[in-house]
């Protein structure tokens, strides 16, 4: 059983790297890889798919920044904030806002599994601790 879940992990990342021109995801790539899966009805085709819309959902979340703010962002922050993430990951970034009250003032930038954090209630946490 365990092989099989390898074999499909293996197979998922191989379809992924076929689905990438010069480093990023393509969509015309993924949508010929959907269409050959479909086509060729592997037996283990609803795990492959699976496995392999992870590889695609992760890479997706790489490119776009999550800006949760408790107040007010100008529109020029947020470009302010894509283009420095565009320029330290080397990939166009889009940003999102997110409003969250809890954060007091201040922001949380999330993209992919990074969080850059510069708010009121990361630094009371911060001091709380060190207290």
């Amino acid at each position: 059983m365990a092989t099989g879940k390898l074999q499909i992990q293996q197979l998922a990342r191989q379809l992924f790297k076929l689905s990438l021109v010069d480093g990023r995801l393509s969509e015309e790539r993924v949508a010929g890889v959907l269409g050959y899966v479909e086509k060729n009805q592997a037996a283990n085709g609803l795990p492959l798919l699976k496995a392999y819309q992870r590889l695609v959902a992760a890479e997706i979340a790489k490119g776009v920044a999550v800006v949760e703010h408790a107040g007010p962002v100008s529109e020029s922050t947020f470009a302010a904030i894509a283009g420095a993430l565009s320029q330290r990951y080397h990939r166009p970034v889009t940003t999102t806002a997110k409003a969250n009250p809890d954060l007091f003032a201040g922001l949380r930038v999330r993209i992919g599994d990074d969080v850059y954090e510069s708010s009121i209630a990361s630094q009371l946490a911060t001091l709380s601790q060190s207290v």
